[in-house]
Parts: C-alpha cells; structure tokens; sequence
C-alpha cells in the first residue's frame, strides 16, 4: 500500500466519476456557448472599407491610440523615463498624499491583470491564426497603446471617489459620470458609465476569470500527462480548487490584493522571461530568421488568415486583448494610488503596455516563431507555448504550469476588483453588494475550467473589446483637460516645484 502514489490514490476517487464529470463540462460548455456565439457577433460586427472588412472595434482602438499619441506629443516615448522615476519613488511622498496604494503597488495590481495568460496563450493564438507577421502588430499596437494608457489612467485618479475611510472607487463609470457633468451632459456620462459597468463586469467574469481558469486548467492537464492525467475531464474540480484559493485573497479588497500582487508579479515575470530569454539566445543564430519572418509575414499577401489585413487584425486584437489599452480596465487599479498629481499616475500606466506587449509578449513571439511548431496543426494557445519551450527545456512544462497557475491566480484576484467596483457603481456599496459579487466571481471560475476554448476566448474578446465603446467616447472629451495637467506638470517640472524625494 505504501509504494502507491497519490496520484494512484487520486486516481481511484476521481476515474469513477469520469463519465459524471464529463457530463457536466459537457453541459456547461453546450448551456454557456450559444450566448458566446452571439455577444462575439454583436460587439464585432465588421465594416467594409475598399472592399476590405474587418472588425470595427480595432478601428475604434486604432484610431484612439494614434491620436492620443500624437495628441499628447508622444508622451510614449518623452515620457518613458519619468515613469521609471516615479516607479522608483523618487518623487514620491505617499504618507501625505490621498489614496491606497504606492505607485508601485498600482503597477503590480494593473501589471498582474495584463501580465498573463495573454502573454502566454494569446500570443500563440495570434501567431497560429495570423502567423509570425501577427507579431509586429502587436508590438506596434503596444507601443501606441501606451498613449490611450496614460490618457485614461489620469483620468481615473483625477476623477476617483474617496470615502472618508480612504477607500477609493474609481475608473471610467466615475470619470464618465463626473467628467461629462462638469462638460453639461450628465445624462449622457451616467448612461455611458452604466454601459461601461455592465461590460466591466463581463469582461471580469470573462478575460478575467473564465480565460484565465481555462487555460490554467489545460496546462496542468498537460504537465501532469494529458489524456492520461488525474485531471483530464475534471474542469470543474480544478475550477473549484482555484475559486477557494482566489476567494481566500479577494475577501481583504485592494490592499489584500496589491501584497500578493506586489510579490506575485515581479517573480513571475522573472521566471518567464529568464526562460524565454535562455532559449532565444541559445538560438541566437536563428533569431535574424525569426525576425525575418515576423517582417515579412507582417505585410505578405500570401499570410495565413487572410493576407495583410488578417495579420493585423489578430496582431492588434491580441495586443489589445493583452495590454487592455483603451479598454478601461487599469485606471480602476490605477485610481487608488497615493498621488496627488494624477498626471503621474498616467506616466506609471504607460509602463503596462511596453512591459506587457512590447516585452513579455515578444520574447513569447520569438520562442515559438524560432520553434517552428506554429506551423503544425492540432495546438493552439497554452499548449502551442508549452511545447515551444518544451523543445529546449525538456522540463519546463513543469515550471510553465506553476508559472501559469500563477499569472492566472494574479490576473484572476487583479480583475475580481476590477469587477467588483463596477458591481458596486450599479448596485450601490454595501457588504450585500460585495460578497454577492465575489461569490459570482468564484463560481466563473468553475464555468471556465469546464468550457471549450473557443467559447471562452468568445466571451472573454467580446465582453473586454465592448468595454472599450463607451471609455473611448470619455476620453475624446476629456482628453483636452488631460492635455493642460500634463502641460502644466512638466513646466512645474521645468522649473523645480515639483520636489525629488531620492
């Protein structure tokens, strides 16, 4: 009896009720999809432009981005180093300042939300669908991405709700709400900020939630022998598993959060990036090819999914999908930073997409690019970067399932807030409100374990990309106001008023 392993002992508890099991991921999959198929319909619908069509919502994104940077006089690239500044505490006195949280703290809460299975899954997904070339589309949707992140970010801080007990609601339902009353069009912010809501608490329950559990799921399946594992078919053991372990942190709110995210984050990162780095120089050969490829894959007419267009589109989709710029998501993080200056917390923002896309996203691109086995039919998302590092580092799935369960806990706990003071705009903040809240939260995680990828990313693409309607329409009209803060700040900047603490 001793020479048994607990996987043996497992196996003899959960095999028996296989069949039961599958049945029920079977039904959650089979009652879920049909309403997935028609939110993806709904949110990208296509439009036609020389005869090309393509989904309307990376347009909206598209455009945003290129004119918040030029608008902003590229506050992506002139800013970049005084965001680093701010991060380090240099000009930083958060004991005397309103708000929750330190600069770097609201990095690692925002970070830990797009810092993830997006990095991971959703490049491959990319690069299966739209090839290689998907790659320089992404990176260039980050780097404008920046710009959307800053404008939006401001905005979240500038127009925050703080409580007499120092909590701090904010993002774009308060910075719609508030902003567009001050302009004379308080009907139309409150309305704008309801719709915002809605889709925030979708997004969370679905990119941030349902991708999250799903993909996590199926890289423990596959690091603990696939057809063959203890878990295969048990979706919704595993979601249950997870759903105590992200109830246990989301219980304490933002500051519960922000200490495992500010500890999470930075090891995680260390730990995906070293490995990616490792391959791609024991490569190093091979990388000019690599890059070649994502060139010219980027504006060949023969690429996969449709020639140029194609790769772009799932380029920018997957950028979007992976940095959230313009969707709305971080400046709720963002909000309840210890500032009194929320141009600054615009410069900390930035960072997310170049470290997200520009970076993590690329060194992910790379690996499986110089890998080759994007080519090959049958993977698609985790278990296409699973095996790309798997071909350099025989036991690196076994990393990648930790690092994995760990990028999604964080994501998971970072949206949940997310969630959370959206659920509150519209239903007021209450303890009723909250744990009634986070308990939905918790039993998604169970639905998205048991799903089929297809119908996740589904939801999840339609639930975050339909948060960006009505922030964008925000930001266009408070943008001007963001404008002459940042002006200001940098000629008080110019002058020394603004004082170094390091």
């Amino acid at each position: 009896m001793k020479n048994i392993s607990f996987a043996v002992l497992l196996s003899s508890v959960l095999i028996p009720s296989r069949l039961f099991a599958l049945g029920i991921d079977e039904r959650i999959n089979d009652a879920v999809a049909p309403f997935t198929a028609v939110m993806f319909k709904l949110v990208f619908f296509t439009v036609s432009l020389g005869g090309i069509s393509f989904p309307f919502v990376l347009l909206w994104l598209i455009i945003a981005a290129l004119g918040f940077t030029v608008y902003m006089g590229f506050i992506n690239v002139r800013g970049f180093r005084h965001a680093i500044d701010l991060v380090r505490g240099v000009y930083d006195s958060p004991d005397k300042q309103k708000g929750e949280v330190s600069h770097f703290q609201a990095l690692t809460a925002a970070l830990s939300a797009t810092v993830g299975l997006g990095n991971i899954a959703g490049v491959a997904v990319a690069i299966t669908l739209g090839g290689p070339g998907a790659t320089f589309w992404m990176i260039l949707g980050g780097l404008f991405g920046m710009s959307s992140k800053f404008v939006e970010c401001t905005l979240g801080v500038k127009y925050r709700k703080i409580r007499e007990d120092g909590a701090v609601s904010g993002g774009p339902m308060y910075y719609l709400s508030r902003g567009f009353e001050e302009k004379g069009f308080a009907v139309t912010g409150k309305v704008l900020a309801f719709i915002f809501a809605v889709m925030c608490i979708g997004g969370s329950l679905g990119g941030g939630n349902m991708f999250q559990a799903n993909q996590a799921f199926k890289q423990t399946v596959i690091a603990t022998g696939g057809e063959e594992s203890v878990f295969f078919q048990q979706g919704w053991i595993f979601g249950l598993i997870m759903a105590v372990l992200v109830g246990a942190v989301i219980i304490g709110g933002i500051r519960s959060i922000v200490k495992v995210t500010a500890k999470l984050v930075p090891v995680m990162v260390a730990v995906y990036v070293s490995a990616a780095l490792y391959i791609i120089f024991s490569h190093v050969s091979l990388l000019p090819q690599a890059f070649m490829e994502i060139l010219t894959g980027a504006f060949a007419p023969e690429a996969l999914y449709g020639g140029v267009v194609g790769v772009l589109i799932q380029g920018f989709k997957r950028a979007a999908f992976s940095n959230e710029a313009g969707i709305g998501s971080a400046p709720i993080a963002h909000s309840a930073v210890k500032t009194d200056e929320p141009v600054t917390e615009g410069f900390v923002a930035l960072l997310e997409p170049f470290l997200d896309t520009v970076v993590i996203c690329t060194m992910t691109a790379l690996v499986i690019i110089i890998s080759g086995l994007y080519a090959e039919q049958g993977m698609d998302g985790i278990a296409l970067t699973s095996k790309a590092f798997e071909q350099v580092i025989f036991w690196f799935p076994y990393i990648l399932s930790v690092a994995v369960l760990l990028f999604a806990f964080s994501t998971m706990i970072s949206w949940s807030y997310y969630g959370l003071k959206a659920w509150t705009y519209i239903f007021g903040e209450s303890v009723v409100s909250d744990v009634s809240y986070k308990v939905l939260f918790c039993i998604f995680i169970v639905l998205g374990s048991a799903m089929n990828l297809g119908a996740v990313i589904d939801f999840t693409d339609a639930m975050i990309f339909a948060m960006s309607f009505p922030n964008i329409i925000g930001l266009y009209l408070l943008a001007p106001g963001v404008k002459r803060d940042l002006d200001s700040y940098f000629e008080r900047l110019r002058k020394g008023e603004i004082k170094r603490f390091k």
